[in-house]
């Protein structure tokens, strides 16, 4: 069967069986699935394959490729799902790993390989339709024929199309928040370390093997012309061997550093308000930083303990074939345990600096935001009290871990000489050893020397990893705390969307208890209230009243200790955190919201879709006209692309919260809650801001001050 007459619907599936196809595709993809129902859906849009995937267990990202790199993309592409274009019946393509030919799971679960290109024009099909007459027509005027036809309409329509964005691809992969265990097995890190060793160890052989034909041959007195060969031979067999070594540690840093940095952002996303909000910006400055030296560290680190281990094995063998027999070996192992108590004691002085040093770092960092209110309300003569006695403290913890240090680095090795020297006094005084023997020793003796070289500045690593772990473990283990909340939906119900019919409740809320924590008095006790489709809600009282601490209750962002919370019937466990936020969206009050360091559009529409379509763009300026942005956006150079934030485009008070206005009303949520968020406008603005907020939410809670 030849590209040409190759029918991919009969390798695809139905849009009826798409649930089954994803559920198919993870399990031969090696990723662990839940076993839940989802359903049979004639036409899912793609709200519906993300909950049906976040049903499974799976996480599954919409992209859309740039019609230039359509053939590139597809080489790397899979696990993924792709969309056939079709006037009837959608199918879709199961792709369980790209390249020049696709592998592809079909509905029979039998995997076939296809041919990239007849993908590709199926892919490309709508966005070229408009174009191929035309060219087509020029390159038969223009006498083009053949494969220098093919060629030519190719390279035409990448120009006349490298605007154009290929939809309907979803990547399928991990979440984030799964074992970290299972993250790195699906990503052959283990493979790899195994091969890493085993790759080393097989150098490192090499290597001593080529010294001691050298040996042999001095020995001996002479070297004849076939032991020279031998020891070329090994000698060129190392290289490829350490070329091996050098991409698989590039491979592996790589790999897990990714895994690493995806896990603590995703963890750092999903930290509940409360467990930071006590938080200055100098502890965050401060995990951001030490988040950097895990990755840094600890790879290395565990590289070179890695490496280290397999040298040290080596060494106490070639130690235990010399002269001073299976004693010296014993001596290098003690040396060893020597060593790692000095790791241990290097550990806790480096543990008291670093506290030391982050505390030092906070205190600047606080001082530095909060400088213009020292200027104004502080003495001059207060401005520094407590400093000398922080940086003489630091001075003096900065020398007891140089010192150390320098124990770890430098005596260790060197102290491993002497101590093997003295191993192999006995057999050279009494003359029992053979030169060979005592060769062979020597040898031992500096194989241990390198091998507790790499496992010093491992210790070294490890030891600074492991204090900046205690930074960052938050971060790791709230992203495993959020993933174990989640769980399947139990039918098709609840992947499905909430009922619309004018009476029915979207939200309801019974004898919600909440206190913060270190407080005794619930701020909300036994509240309850329903919100049906359609309306319209003021929730007015007193500062302090607990209006704010409802909106993050029914907003998902806090749970309650007790009372029951339904949305649309379902209550947060049965429906997910983030299918909950989906449809309650709010804008919190201006001291809680922020408009990020990007572009206006990003801060528009980050809580819709990123990159936005051409409609999303276009509906954000509309919305922006309704709130009366539309002067804003005139006076940007570069209108909705125009980078704001702390660094960018400064906004205004009332410009700030009518943004947040828009940011809410754009995520096209079935309820929309506006704390405070009306305050800060000026009549004419707020008019405008509730014509427009009136027009596009289904159903409101407005909360605002009597």
């Amino acid at each position: 069967m030849t590209s040409t007459n190759l029918n991919l619907h009969q390798f695809s599936w139905p849009a009826s069986r798409l649930g089954e196809a994803l559920e198919a595709l993870a399990r031969k993809s090696g990723f662990p699935v839940r076993s839940v129902d989802l359903g049979q859906e004639a036409f899912p849009d793609d709200d519906w394959i993300v909950t049906a995937a976040g049903g499974l267990g799976l996480e599954i990202e919409p992209v859309e490729i740039p019609y230039p790199a359509i053939e590139r993309q597809l080489q790397v592409l899979g696990p993924a799902v792709l969309r056939l274009p079709g006037n009837g019946q959608r199918h879709f393509l199961a792709v369980l790993r790209g390249s020049r030919k696709l592998r592809v799971l079909g509905p029979d679960l039998a995997v076939r390989r296809l041919p990239m290109e007849p993908v590709r024009a199926a892919l490309c099909l709508e966005v070229e339709a408009s174009l191929l007459p035309e060219v087509d027509r020029l390159l038969n005027e223009a006498s083009v024929a053949g494969r220098q036809q093919r060629q030519a309409r190719r390279v035409i329509l990448r120009q006349r199309l490298g605007w154009a964005r290929i939809g309907g691809c979803w990547l399928i992969r991990f979440p984030p928040g799964i074992g970290f265990r299972s993250q790195l097995q699906n990503a052959g890190v283990f493979t790899r370390l195994a091969s890493l060793g085993v790759a080393h160890a097989a150098q490192f052989s090499l290597w001593i093997l080529a010294w001691w034909m050298v040996g042999q041959g001095a020995l001996q007195g002479r070297l004849d012309r076939g032991w020279l060969l031998a020891w070329v031979l090994i000698l060129l067999t190392i290289v490829p061997l350490r070329l091996l070594t050098t991409w698989l540690e590039g491979m592996l840093a790589i790999g897990v550093g990714g895994l690493l940095k995806q896990r603590l952002l995703y963890g750092a996303l999903q930290l509940e308000p409360e467990k930071i909000r006590h938080q200055g910006s100098g502890q965050l400055l401060g995990c951001v930083i030490e988040s950097e030296a895990v990755e840094s560290l600890a790879l290395s680190g565990g590289l070179l303990g890695l490496v280290a281990g397999i040298e040290l094995i080596m060494a106490a063998g070639v130690l235990g074939l010399g002269a001073g027999g299976w004693v010296h070996a014993l001596l290098l192992l003690a040396w060893v345990a020597t060593t790692l108590v000095m790791g241990w004691l290097y550990w806790g002085r480096y543990r008291r600096w670093t506290e030391a040093r982050l505390s030092m770092t906070y205190d600047l960092v606080e001082c530095m935001a909060g400088h213009r209110t020292r200027l104004a309300q502080q003495a001059p003569e207060h401005w520094h009290d407590g400093e000398d006695q922080a940086v003489e403290r630091y001075l003096g913890l900065s020398t007891e871990l140089d010192q150390t240090g320098v124990l770890l680095l430098a005596v260790v090795p060197r102290g491993w000489l002497i101590i093997g020297l003295l191993g192999l006094a006995p057999s050279f005084v009494s003359g029992s050893g053979s030169p060979a023997g005592l060769a062979v020793g020597i040898g031992g003796i500096l194989l241990g020397h390198r091998a507790l070289k790499r496992l010093s500045v491992g210790l070294q690593h490890l030891v600074g990893a492991c204090i900046s772990w205690k930074q960052v473990a938050p971060l790791f283990h709230s992203a495993n705390d959020v993933q174990n909340e989640r769980t399947a939906p139990s039918s098709t119900s609840a992947v499905g969307t909430i009922p619309t019919q004018p009476n029915s409740a979207v939200l309801e809320a019974y004898d919600l208890v909440f206190r913060y924590p270190g407080r005794n008095e619930p701020v909300l006790d036994g509240c309850g209230l329903r919100i049906k489709m359609g309306d319209r809600l003021l929730l007015e009282g007193p500062s302090g009243g607990g209006k704010s601490t409802l909106a993050s209750l029914l907003t998902c962002l806090r749970v309650p200790q007790s009372g029951l919370l339904l949305l649309g019937g379902l209550d947060r466990q049965t429906l997910g955190t983030e299918a909950w936020r989906k449809r309650v969206c709010t804008a919190p009050q201006f001291h809680e919201n922020h408009v990020l360091t990007a572009t206006f559009s990003f801060n528009l529409l980050m809580g819709r879709c990123w990159p936005p379509r051409p409609q999303d763009l276009k509906e954000a300026e509309t919305i922006c006209q309704q709130l009366g942005l539309d002067e804003l956006l005139r006076r940007m150079p570069a209108g909705l692309l125009q980078m704001v934030g702390e660094t960018g485009w400064q906004l205004s008070h009332g410009e700030r919260s009518r943004l947040y206005i828009a940011r809410a009303l754009l995520q096209g949520s079935d309820l929309v809650v506006l704390d405070e968020s009306f305050a800060s406008l000026d009549p004419e603005n707020l008019r405008k801001a509730l014509s427009c907020v009136l027009d596009r939410a289904g159903t409101i809670l407005v909360i605002a001050h009597p």
